[in-house]
């Protein structure tokens, strides 16, 4: 790289969003430490993990995943933090990046045809700038070579936060905020649905209904990180 870039790396230092280290040239949001240590699931190696076992007995799901565990005060946090409040889009799309090649060479997930994330309302989503899981899912489908599609689930109810709701008032949030437009658009294709975290399950479970409805479509999940109790 020129000297000018050294330069502004003096100015400016590029930080790591997991630790706050400062970059090297060749790393990209995230330090190579952070990479090697962050506490991955691996559970796109394996169909019965937990984030799978959560929604046993609601819905038809073929797989499901989750990048990394959550825990709060984690480095993890720290980074969907960064990707959700501080206006962070690179961080989801570089995740989505490296954990689309994982899957890609996962024989659960390389059959999957189409990405699609959990669409904010579009209230929030202009007072936010961007979706959050639409970056992630940007990245994903870059990673498996496939093609996103953000105008076939839509929200048409904005909702309150999930945050400190219990299990059932999750649900009773979600369950009728989205509706899918042309569905045709993802008939007999494997779905793979993505959002940034999981705790409950309700807004994937809720998704999940609507992109069942797609004729002959079959879902999976992925998330960046899961926060099973």
């Amino acid at each position: 790289m020129p000297l000018w870039y050294d330069f502004l790396s003096l100015v400016f230092p590029r930080t790591c969003e997991s630790c706050g280290n400062t970059l090297h040239r060749h790393e990209q949001c995230i330090c190579n430490f952070c990479n090697h240590h962050l506490p991955r699931t691996d559970f796109h190696e394996h169909p019965d993990n937990p984030v799978a076992q959560l929604f046993w007995g609601r819905t038809m799901l073929r797989y499901a995943t989750s990048m990394f565990y959550f825990h709060k005060g984690s480095n993890v946090q720290h980074l969907v933090h960064q990707l959700k409040y501080k206006g962070k889009q690179e961080v989801g799309v570089h995740l989505g990046k490296l954990y689309g090649i994982d899957l890609r060479q996962s024989p659960l997930f390389s059959t999957v045809d189409v990405v699609v994330p959990v669409p904010l309302h579009p209230n929030r989503q202009r007072k936010r700038g961007y979706n959050q899981s639409e970056a992630f899912a940007q990245g994903l489908a870059h990673g498996m070579g496939i093609r996103m599609d953000t105008r076939t689930l839509l929200r048409k109810t904005a909702t309150s936060t999930q945050t400190r709701k219990s299990r059932f008032l999750r649900w009773e949030n979600v369950k009728e905020v989205f509706v899918l437009e042309q569905p045709e658009k993802l008939a007999n294709l494997h779905i793979l649905l993505v959002d940034d975290v999981v705790t409950t399950g309700a807004t994937l479970e809720s998704c999940v209904q609507n992109l069942l409805q797609c004729p002959g479509a079959t879902v999976s999940i992925a998330t960046i990180a899961c926060a099973l109790k």
